[in-house]
């Protein structure tokens, strides 16, 4: 049996085939061409014991040429394939597709749920990579890294996975700070489930906005939408909740726009003027956040960017598991016997941008002398 350490590479000898590694190392030839491709299905001794050979042979590993992404889907969770979520996704979604045009690759676009049969489906779509956007179950994600193709996370994050996401700490100080800056004392925040990463992110830059002026958070002032309602539903039993408080809040800050909007119908319902008596903000700057009673103060995000950022880091992802493949010994043991290495994770963060509107400011309102996205601050992000 070879020695399972690689040694020193000899050059390059032309005509050393598979089937002449695998009379060396006593394996099959399929065995060798898993093993060189660093598929699945081997244990580790092998794995090495293989490319140790191959090097000893002088095997040009220039033949293992990266496979080219031709065919990538792009999933989002059914949840989110709603009206109040689509336009947040879609143009997420137009963003990877003008993208995977660019570089003659096919994008899919399939609407998942847990139950779906999901591995099924990839098997048949025979997709080279997979974009996930919006949320997903761990356990979804594990079956389907386990189907050994490259994966990216958009508008959430895990760690261990490549991932694009907003800015969303950021928004969520930013919309707090400039509720703060217009004279609001008693600002509230309506969230939806935290178990969403951008929506946990975004309470996080809430609560740190107010640390940051010295104000005690209040947790009667944060009202989550209750489980098992729409959006719409929830939205509004939850500004409801904090309009009943003792003292209500003078400020609102929502976690997106679609839930904004149904505040500000609320507030209006209940006699209320925005933004004289409430001030709303949302997140997202989806195209209807300027079509309320009042246009809407959000957090801008550039959605179709977000989406060709996932190919772009799909992409790099596919190229560096080539370089993987071809120099197995000068990458970091990120895997388990018999499965793919995993490239150390890449997380992008896009920027948000403050969008002031009518339901925050007066008119003739003036913003303070130094600008919000200007101020320092202390935040710091989850890993």
């Amino acid at each position: 049996m070879a020695d399972a350490t690689p040694t020193a590479p000899a050059p390059a000898t032309p005509g050393i085939t598979i089937r002449d590694i695998a009379r060396l190392a006593g394996v099959s030839a399929g065995t060798v061409s898993r093993a060189l491709k660093n598929e699945p299905g081997l244990t580790e001794a092998t794995r090495q014991m293989v490319q140790a050979a191959a090097h000893s042979l002088g095997y040009d590993f220039c033949k293992l040429r990266p496979k080219r992404l031709r065919r990538l889907a792009f999933l989002l969770h059914r949840q989110h394939n709603t009206a109040a979520s689509s336009p947040f996704y879609s143009p997420v979604l137009h963003g990877a597709e003008e993208a995977c045009r660019k570089q003659g690759i096919v994008l899919s676009f399939m609407a998942v749920g847990p139950a779906d049969g999901l591995i099924d489906q990839i098997r048949m779509h025979a997709p080279d990579g997979i974009l996930c956007a919006g949320f997903f179950e761990p356990e979804t994600l594990a079956a389907l890294r386990a189907t050994g193709k490259q994966l990216v996370l958009i508008d959430m994050q895990l760690r261990g996975y490549h991932s694009v996401n907003p800015d969303n700490m950021m928004g969520g100080y930013l919309a707090t700070r400039h509720l703060i800056d217009t004279g609001r004392t008693r600002v509230g925040f309506i969230s939806g489930p935290l178990a969403h990463y951008s929506i946990r992110e975004r309470a996080r830059g809430y609560r740190q906005a107010l640390f940051e002026e010295g104000i005690l958070a209040d947790p009667r002032l944060e009202a989550n939408l209750p489980d098992g309602v729409d959006l719409e539903t929830g939205a509004w039993e939850a500004m409801e909740q904090l309009l009943a408080l003792p003292h209500p809040p003078d400020a609102v800050f929502c976690y997106n726009d679609s839930a904004a909007l149904v505040a500000m119908r609320c507030c209006l319902a209940r006699g209320l003027k925005v933004p004289h008596d409430v001030a709303i903000v949302g997140f997202d700057d989806i195209s209807s956040a300027v079509l309320g009673h009042r246009p809407l103060t959000t957090l801008r995000i550039d959605k179709k960017a977000l989406g060709a950022m996932g190919v772009a880091l799909l992409l790099d992802a596919q190229t560096a598991h080539a370089a993987a493949r071809k120099n197995p010994a000068d990458q970091p043991q990120q895997h388990q016997a018999g499965q793919l290495p995993q490239a150390l994770p890449v997380q992008q963060i896009a920027p948000v941008e403050l969008i002031v509107r009518a339901s925050t400011v007066f008119d003739g309102w003036r913003a303070p002398h130094a600008s919000i996205n200007d101020r320092p601050s202390t935040l710091t992000r989850t890993p």
